[in-house]
C-alpha cells in the first residue's frame, strides 16, 4: 500500500516513522505534499524517507494515481479542503483528528466517499488500538460489577503553540484533546446519550483553554471529563461500578488497564509492544482498501465507522454553541 502525506507537521514526522518500520508488511511512505517542493524534500530528507516522491503541491500529490491512500496531517482548519480535493481525485483517504472543523463539512465529505466508493478514514488512534478492544472486553465480563461512571481527563501544555488557539485554524482544547475524552466515554458507555452539561474557560482569541463535560447516558451511567491546553494532566481514566473500578494509565495511548476488586488487583492487561501506536489505523485502512478492491462493499473502518464520526462532530457542535465558541470559515 503505497501512503502520501498532505501536511509536514509533527504529527506527520510520527506517521513517517510509523510507515518507514512497516516496509516489510507491504505499507510504504511514497509521496509528500507541502505548499512547497523545497519543505516537501526537506520532509523527506529530515525523516530518511529516501524513496518518497516530493511534491510542491497538495493537487500534484492528489492526482498521482500509484497512491492507494492519502492522509491528512493540515490543521483542523483545512482537513475538509484537503480531504475533499483528494477524495475528488479518486484517492483513498484518512484524516487526522478532529476529522472537520463541523459535523456539516463531515457529512458532505462522507457523501463523496461513498458516492465514488472510496474509503474515508478518522485517524483517532485511541479507536483502532488493542487496549481499546481489551477495555470492551474486561467491561463486558462483569467483573467490576454494574458501570455506573467513568472520568477521564487529558491535557498538555502546549498553548505557545499557534495552531492550539487560532480562531483561524479551528484551534481550541475541544477539537485537539476534547475529542480523545468524548470517544473514551462513547467507546466504554456506548452512544444512547441523555444529557450533556459543559463549561469552558475561553483564551483571549475566542478559542477554548480548558473544557469541562459531563455526558449523561441513559440508565443512568455518567461520564466526566476535562481537557485543557495549558495544564500536563495525569491523562488518567477511572471507571467506577458497583464492586470495583477499571484504571487506564494515560487515555491518549493507554499503558496499561487494571481491574480492582475488593482492593486487589483482578485483572491487568499491559499494551503490546508498538512502534508509535498510529500503525493500528494504517493496518484497518489498510484491510478496508483490500476489501474494496476484492469487490466488497464495506469502503469504512470498522472501528471508526461513518456514524460515529458525525456523532462525535454533533457532539462537540453543541459544546461550541454553548460556549460561544465559532470558527471564521464556519
Amino acid at each position: 500500500m503505497n501512503v502520501g502525506f498532505i501536511g509536514t507537521g509533527w504529527i506527520a514526522e510520527r506517521m513517517a516513522k510509523t510507515l518507514l518500520a512497516m516496509e516489510d508488511e507491504g505499507i510504504f511512505l511514497a509521496a509528500v505534499g507541502s505548499r512547497s517542493l523545497e519543505k516537501a524534500r526537506e520532509f523527506i530528507e529530515n525523516n530518511n524517507a529516501k524513496n518518497a516522491k516530493a511534491y510542491g503541491s497538495y493537487e500534484e500529490l492528489a492526482a498521482d494515481g500509484s497512491l492507494d491512500l492519502i492522509y491528512i496531517a493540515t490543521p483542523h482548519s483545512h482537513h475538509f479542503e484537503h480531504a475533499k480535493l483528494c477524495l475528488e481525485a479518486g484517492r483513498n483517504v484518512l484524516v487526522e483528528k478532529a476529522f472537520t472543523v463541523n459535523a456539516g463539512q463531515a457529512r458532505e465529505l462522507i457523501k463523496i466517499a461513498q458516492e465514488k466508493k472510496l474509503l474515508l478514514a478518522e485517524a483517532i488512534w485511541t479507536r483502532y488500538m488493542p487496549s481499546r478492544f481489551a477495555l470492551e472486553k474486561i467491561l463486558a465480563s462483569g467483573i467490576i460489577g454494574e458501570v455506573q461512571s467513568l472520568e477521564c481527563n487529558l491535557g498538555y501544555n502546549n498553548i505557545h503553540m499557534e495552531r492550539m488557539y487560532e480562531p483561524a485554524l479551528a484551534g481550541g482544547a475541544l477539537l485537539d484533546l476534547g475529542v480523545y475524552v468524548i470517544n473514551f466515554a462513547l467507546m466504554c458507555f456506548g452512544t444512547d446519550i441523555e444529557s450533556i452539561v459543559s463549561s469552558a474557560d475561553l483564551y483571549h482569541t475566542g478559542t477554548d483553554l480548558h473544557n469541562r463535560i459531563t455526558v449523561n447516558f441513559k440508565g443512568g451511567r455518567r461520564a466526566e471529563l476535562y481537557a485543557s491546553l495549558d495544564e500536563n494532566t495525569d491523562r488518567k481514566g477511572i471507571i467506577r461500578g458497583d464492586g470495583g473500578y477499571i484504571e487506564v494509565e494515560n487515555i491518549n495511548n493507554p499503558e496499561w488497564l487494571r481491574a480492582h476488586v475488593n482492593g486487589a488487583n483482578k485483572v491487568q492487561f499491559d499494551v503490546p509492544a508498538q512502534i508509535t501506536g498510529l500503525e493500528y489505523q494504517i493496518l484497518s485502512c489498510k484491510r478496508v482498501i483490500e476489501n474494496i478492491a476484492a469487490g466488497g462493499s464495506s469502503a469504512e473502518c470498522p472501528e471508526m465507522p461513518h456514524t460515529e464520526i458525525i456523532r462525535v462532530m454533533e457532539i462537540m457542535d453543541g459544546l461550541r454553541k454553548n460556549w460561544g465558541v465559532k470558527y471564521p470559515m464556519e
